[in-house]
């Protein structure tokens, strides 16, 4: 049971803020942090309530499962500003569910609905200042949680702890990207935890991600685990393919994240009159639409990059240039999701949340 009592959260705010040694019109990505997170521990059995303490380093004793086991896991979403500097998140109870599934997948204790929210909503409401306005940027917002019990046998941790952590940042690509499709390696298995957002997910993509890089691909497109016959992620991202008019997005499952982003272009997609459909997509049939020139565009979808556009892909030492397109789907489908999140529309869907 999922306790959403109301409580009020601790705060101990920091003695002088940094925000003015930042340079907010210079911003990478995910590397300037705010003055302040949140911190919650679970001990004895339960979530103590949340805390809004100074942003801080954190000790771990070097026996701390998460060091020997990997129960990590994490989320991503983004706090905007608008023109009347009312800050707005996006589905970020979406992000609570999704928190929860990862988290009972990997054996973690779930988290109450209302210590994320109420926490979240606390942080971004103290630190409102860091939430940046120039176009294309925002404030990255990582909720995460892992292990702090100690010991080596090897068993769930009894002792966890739940941070929120946030970061000022640009835009997470900039141009489209040039990918290649894997042969060899692959990002999840059935059965496995492909869906949720397992820190160990993302370990694992590194070194095939280090190999098409030296090849002068900036990411991989990821197959299935049994046959590498059936594409199924663009990097860390879902992917979209349009044949003709058509977009097409792969089904998700239990080797395929259920991106937040990824069901808000189909909506929009939908809404707009633009055929969408989900189904398995093989390589054999993205090379053949390629060669016959069906193929329009490939794009990832993520909460980092929203919308990133493919400009071409590899394949047995081939490359497969996509068209260059007036109207593309990517970028009108970006800017509806942008406008949305930004409040400069219209939101029919219900998925802004003001805070």
């Amino acid at each position: 049971m999922i306790d959403n009592t109301a409580y009020k959260i601790e705060v101990t705010k920091v003695a002088k803020s940094k925000i003015n040694d930042v340079d907010f019109d210079n911003l990478g990505f995910g590397s300037v942090f705010t003055d302040h997170m949140l911190v919650c521990d679970y001990k004895d059995g339960a979530w103590s309530a949340p805390k809004i303490t100074p942003y801080q380093p954190i000790t771990l004793d070097p026996s701390a499962r998460i060091f020997h086991y990997g129960q990590s896991i994490f989320e991503g979403l983004k706090a905007y500003k608008d023109a009347e500097d009312t800050v707005w998140l996006f589905r970020p109870l979406d992000n609570c569910k999704r928190l929860n599934i990862s988290a009972k997948r990997l054996a973690i204790p779930e988290l109450p609905e209302a210590y994320f929210m109420e926490g979240l909503k606390t942080l971004l409401r103290i630190d409102s200042q860091w939430v940046p306005k120039s176009e294309g940027s925002s404030l990255y917002v990582r909720p995460f949680m892992f292990a702090t019990g100690e010991g080596f046998h090897a068993s769930p941790s009894d002792q966890y702890k739940f941070i929120i952590a946030c970061s000022p940042s640009g835009a997470y690509f900039s141009g489209k990207v040039k990918v290649l499709i894997e042969e060899k390696y692959s990002r999840s298995a059935n059965g496995g935890v492909g869906f949720a957002k397992a820190a160990g997910n993302y370990a694992g993509q590194f070194y095939p991600t280090q190999l098409a890089n030296k090849k002068g691909y900036q990411q991989v497109i990821w197959t299935d685990d049994n046959t590498h016959e059936y594409i199924e992620e663009a990097g860390a991202m879902n992917i979209f393919v349009r044949i003709n008019d058509t977009l097409i997005t792969t089904p998700i499952s239990d080797r395929i994240l259920d991106g937040i982003t990824r069901k808000s272009i189909i909506d929009i997609a939908k809404e707009e009159g633009i055929t969408v459909i989900v189904r398995k997509i093989t390589v054999k049939e993205l090379v053949g639409a390629a060669n016959d020139g069906s193929l329009k565009e490939m794009f990832g979808a993520g909460t980092a990059a929203v919308v990133s556009p493919i400009a071409a892909f590899g394949y047995k030492d081939k490359d497969y240039d996509l068209p260059e397109l007036e109207n593309s789907y990517a970028s009108f489908l970006k800017k509806r999701i942008t406008d949305i999140q930004t409040n400069k529309t219209e939101d029919i869907f219900g998925w802004r949340y003001k805070v």
